[in-house]
């Protein structure tokens, strides 16, 4: 009888530690899908006009400059990409100008499965914000130029489909390019010299 409680003692302990470590690892697998957000914010705060915010598929490269900050957000880009446009749209002061590689519009089915349904939902999260495409290529000379002057974010997520970044150019909110067209015209007005 001694034995039998004690063997139902140790099975009980046994299983309650395992209820107990895959809890934990629970708790720790959600607060690491959402860590990245809070450093993003801050980013987002600090940046302005010129800053570039990157979110890229799970094979971009790290870049070798000091300009550059990287983040792994553990993430599906869709996800990724739908949180940062809320940010931005809800800040004060950036707007974004959507960039996509023009290789993503040259993809087939028979290259990448899935391909249409990405293009599709990606599509919905962007088409209101006018993207442009570019060459994959012009994408890094761009990144490489900014980087020297202004800090560019890469937001590096779990996406395995070639060609799926998006390149966010950050812009003004609150001063438009014909306020500033109006502005540089009276500056060289012969009346204002």
């Amino acid at each position: 009888m001694m034995r039998t409680l004690k063997y139902l003692l140790a099975v009980l302990l046994i299983v309650s530690c395992a209820i107990g470590c895959k809890s934990e690892a629970s708790k720790t697998e959600g607060s690491t899908s959402n860590s990245w957000k809070p450093e993003f914010k801050t980013k987002l705060s600090e940046y302005g006009h010129r800053n570039w915010i990157l979110i890229v598929d799970k094979a971009f490269p790290a870049q070798n400059s000091a300009g550059i900050v990287t983040i792994d957000t553990h993430q599906g880009l869709l996800k990724v990409l739908d949180y940062t446009l809320a940010q931005i749209d809800s800040s004060t002061h950036v707007k974004p100008n959507i960039f996509t590689d023009k290789e993503l519009g040259y993809i087939t089915k028979e290259q990448v499965e899935n391909i249409d349904g990405y293009r599709t939902a990606l599509l919905k999260s962007i088409e209101k914000y006018q993207p442009k495409s570019m060459l994959h290529d012009s994408v890094f000379v761009n990144i490489d130029k900014a980087s020297k002057l202004f800090q560019v974010l890469v937001l590096k997520t779990d996406e395995v489909i070639p060609y799926s970044s998006i390149f966010i150019q950050l812009d003004c909110k609150y001063w438009t390019e014909e306020k500033e067209h109006s502005l540089r015209k009276r500056m060289d007005s012969p009346v204002n010299r």
